[in-house]
């Protein structure tokens, strides 16, 4: 009988998939992710329920969407007397652990239950020096986050072996990498310092002929970073001279969008280096650069510790028995849009990095685009642990697929639904939504009005429809399109037929809709 397989569930934050270089994008290199990928399977149709972090890590821990589960905001936590796949696997013989970003409550009654052994982060987590929260109490470990989590990982396992070489193993290594704001090691200074990265088509997008919710969110890098996010020095003086507070309680100002006739005069933080403009695109493209730049070198880091894991598991002859994944806890955006950050049903932000290697039964170096969502994650673990899946679980395993067996009633549709919360540094607004494999459908609702930062009350709920076979940016509202009517029906089908499947509630009336596409 094939033994039971080791599960390492490696997670990083903010890891767009543009940014992994078997996705075949160009931007830079992650030669250690591309062997998860050249020894077993690329996935392209990945996505997230809920594209911000809090919500998705409880999706993925529970196997349940966000409604169901609770936590629908970064201010929503986990309730840890809930089950979950750890819990499962656990009774069910495994050996379990994580360490490194949780961020779904350090208080009584959200810290992780399920596992033998965890270290976690305190919220977001520091680069350097960063504190570590345990059943033995909170601890400062010196060094770079991304090089203490791998090795507290590795440590895990060697332990675990040692204990008994036949109990498999459950992993969960959740780095705080690439978060913003990135601080990348030293040792990786040298990246693209002679060279630029690619602005993106999208880069100066106006929002035309889009939802108003797309040119109202406060994630554009013309206007809306911060002066540490790229690491200048924030000037001394007020607004006039260093820019506008990011929000009204806290002292961090945005690095302000120069506009025609203006100079402005920045430092480099690091080396001191003093830059000045008077050309607003330039302005704009210099804080790009220093964005990607960082980003990137920050990946690094994580490159190195996948492949120092992977080496690892080849070195004690566990590389056969040991399913390996990379993900990220949803996409972001590099630029596309003129944005930074994630929060949005929009491609570069929905859909979520995922490589897995298992070479029992997943064939090296496939692909594939069957929809999955991070729902399906915990599923497919007991799947393969041998478990049942309780019924509480509301994703499908993902097995077949990864052993290019799809079912055949497999439904190509990833649902996606985001919450308000008072959301007054990134203005992003509430919406949900379906994808399927050409069509996206999103409805922006607001059931938060008088909340800060939400939609204005004159600005009512919008539909949007993109056809990305011919619109692969995602820059073409359709939904007014006569031509697209049948696509928007049938898409709105879709909608509601996942939206009672898994139990959520609409704000949406799809009759009035239709009555009102009829007219």
């Amino acid at each position: 009988m094939t033994k039971r397989p080791n599960i390492i569930f490696i997670m990083s934050d903010d890891h767009a998939a543009q940014a992994i270089s078997c996705y075949g994008h160009g931007l830079n290199e992650t030669p250690n992710l591309d062997r998860i990928a050249q020894g077993g399977m690329r996935h392209d149709a990945t996505y997230v329920t809920n594209s911000i972090c809090t919500p998705s890590r409880a999706a993925i821990l529970t196997g349940t969407y966000n409604h169901t589960n609770c936590v629908t905001t970064l201010d929503t936590h986990i309730d840890n007397r809930m089950p979950n796949v750890a819990k499962t696997l656990r009774a069910g013989g495994y050996r379990t652990a994580i360490f490194g970003k949780w961020h779904l409550g350090e208080t009584a009654g959200h810290t992780p239950t399920g596992f033998d052994e965890w270290s976690i982060v305190p919220g977001q987590g520091d680069y350097w020096d960063p504190a570590f929260i345990s059943p033995e109490g909170r601890k400062r470990i010196p060094g770079y986050a991304t090089d203490i989590i791998t090795d507290l990982s590795i440590d895990f396992m060697e332990r675990s072996i040692a204990s008994d070489p036949d109990q498999p193993f459950f992993l969960m290594c959740h780095h705080k990498a690439p978060h913003r704001n990135w601080q990348y090691h030293p040792r990786y200074k040298h990246l693209w310092a002679d060279k630029d990265v690619p602005l993106p088509a999208t880069f100066h997008d106006d929002y035309r002929n889009r939802a108003a919710a797309a040119a109202a969110a406060k994630m554009r890098i013309k206007e809306d970073m911060l002066y540490e996010d790229i690491a200048l020095v924030q000037p001394e003086g007020g607004a006039d001279v260093a820019g506008e507070m990011m929000v009204d309680p806290w002292p961090m100002r945005k690095i302000p969008e120069l506009m025609p006739g203006e100079t402005i005069t920045v430092i480099c933080s690091e080396t001191g280096t003093n830059y000045t403009f008077d050309d607003p695109a330039e302005f704009a493209a210099f804080k790009f650069q220093r964005y990607m730049k960082r980003y990137f070198r920050t990946i690094a880091a994580i490159d190195d510790g996948v492949g120092k894991m992977l080496d690892w598991l080849e070195d004690k002859g566990l590389a056969e028995d040991t399913i390996v994944i990379y993900t990220s806890d949803q996409g972001f955006f590099l630029g596309e849009h003129g944005w930074f950050d994630k929060r949005f049903m929009y491609r570069e932000s929905h859909q979520m990095p995922f490589l897995v290697r298992y070479p029992r039964a997943i064939a090296a170096g496939s692909t594939s685009a069957d929809i999955a969502c991070n729902v399906d994650f915990a599923p497919t673990f007991l799947d393969y642990a041998g478990l049942q899946m309780p019924n509480y679980m509301q994703g499908r395993s993902l097995r077949g697929v990864w052993e290019e067996k799809t079912p055949d009633d497999w439904e190509q549709v990833a649902y996606h639904r985001y919450w308000m919360h008072n959301d007054i540094i990134h203005n992003a607004w509430a919406h949900y939504g379906v994808r399927d494999d050409r069509y996206l459908l999103i409805y922006w609702y607001n059931d938060d009005l008088g909340q800060i930062g939400a939609r204005p009350n004159d600005a009512p709920p919008e539909w949007e429809l993109f056809d990305t076979q011919v619109d692969p940016n995602e820059l073409n509202n359709v939904a007014a399109d006569p031509a697209y009517a049948g696509v928007f029906r049938d898409m709105l089908a879709k909608l509601d037929r996942r939206m009672a499947l898994i139990g959520d509630i609409p704000e949406h009336d799809s009759a009035v809709v239709l009555a009102g596409l009829a007219a």
